[in-house]
């Protein structure tokens, strides 16, 4: 029996949902490469192409957005639950959390009804926002603000977080990185999420095992890694020390490499030319911009790294680019959640409707026959 650790470069399912090619750089949602939703779309847009396999008409398109706006509230329990967690704790510990409650408010059991899937869909696309906030705030000792139907996903999501209607611009940004990391095939996220919906489990436990997967600092908690990297180096004159004593040292250099791509992240040269936007933008207004740093941390990075193919990834620029926009570290891998909820939901559609049980096997490697030995006499 060959074996693969981490099954590696296994295939475990076929799937329509979205395609990489690592070798030329390549990330296609549903067909339509990256680079077209990012300049193109919106999330909301996004999620429903991936949801259901087709860009929506403007009808299909104003309920999805209308539905959306509807389900953001969260029930008051769920608030409740939200206070008793310690301030202290992780703020992807206090998303699990509340996601595993929502399921028992919206049973969602029929998981291969299309109402079930569709409504279950709606509700966590528009909760998750509303939840990361709540904690956001409330962790602070500030009251939680509730959302406004007036706003977009985004601006919405960026208002509950300060009580401020946020600059368009930053909105605009966070957009699209909602945009750029809501899929990706089946990276370590999806493949929990994949296992948790082929034992027929609801969506909310669906999602909250993608969530728990997501938080390790192999997966999404790297991004959070790029920003305490960027503070730890400070200054343009210690990114080649510090670099190169954390190679010496065989370290990981946060937001470099990926599993897939063998160039640079598609994802990455686009959140480049936002940051790169944003942060002349914010100079414009007095705020100060980290882009300087990031890019001449991805030059010496790259030089050093030339000889083995590693690149910066998605996680490098969105880091740059959410410190830009002030928000607490410990914050962006649920961030990330939020839009990775769009593409855990779409596979969770797509394995229950021809579902297999996920049940790998294992090559055993301990004793045989060794005697039950009575407690007083083992030494």
């Amino acid at each position: 029996m060959d074996y693969s650790p981490g099954l590696a470069g296994v295939p475990a399912t076929k799937s329509k949902i979205s395609f990489v090619d690592g070798q030329k750089g390549v990330l296609e949602y549903r067909g339509i490469p990256i680079e077209e939703l990012a300049a193109k779309s919106t999330f909301l847009e996004t999620a429903y192409l991936l949801l259901f396999d087709r860009l929506p008409s403007q009808s299909e398109l104003d309920r999805f957005v209308r539905d959306t706006i509807r389900h953001r509230r969260i029930k008051y329990r769920i608030t409740d639950l939200i206070k008793c967690l310690p301030e202290h704790g992780h703020p992807m510990d206090a998303v699990q959390a509340a996601v595993a409650a929502l399921g028992m408010f919206y049973p969602a059991d029929d998981v291969t009804n299309p109402d079930v899937q569709y409504w279950s869909s709606v509700r966590l696309i528009a909760k998750l926002p509303t939840i990361v906030s709540a904690f956001y705030r409330l962790r602070r000792g500030d009251e939680q603000i509730q959302p406004r139907d007036d706003l977009d996903h985004t601006s919405n999501f960026l208002y509950m977080l300060t009580g401020d209607v946020p600059d368009p611009k930053i909105a605009k940004a966070l957009d699209v990185c909602l945009i750029l990391h809501a899929e990706h095939t089946i990276n370590a996220s999806t493949f929990s999420a994949m296992v948790t919906a082929s034992t027929l489990s609801d969506p909310y436990t669906v999602v909250s095992s993608a969530i728990g997967t997501l938080k390790g600092p192999l997966h999404g908690g790297a991004t959070q890694g790029v920003a305490k990297m960027l503070d730890e180096i400070g200054s343009l004159d210690q990114v080649r020390p510090y670099l190169e004593k954390k190679l010496a040292a065989k370290q990981r250099i946060m937001g470099f490499g990926h599993r897939v791509y063998k160039v640079k992240d598609p994802r990455a040269k686009i959140l480049q030319t936002i940051a790169r936007e944003l942060a002349d933008h914010l100079q414009q207004q007095g705020g100060s911009a980290l882009l300087e740093l990031a890019q001449e941390v991805e030059r010496v990075g790259e030089e050093l790294l030339q000889a083995k193919g590693i690149h910066a990834n998605v996680d490098f620029y969105s880091g740059v680019l959410y410190k830009e926009m002030g928000l607490d570290p410990d914050f962006f891998t649920t961030i990330f959640a939020m839009s990775r909820v769009a593409g855990w939901l779409a596979h969770w559609i797509e394995q229950v409707q021809d579902n297999h049980l996920f049940r790998p096997t294992q090559i055993y490697e301990g004793e045989h026959n060794r005697p039950y030995v009575p407690i007083a006499e083992r030494g």
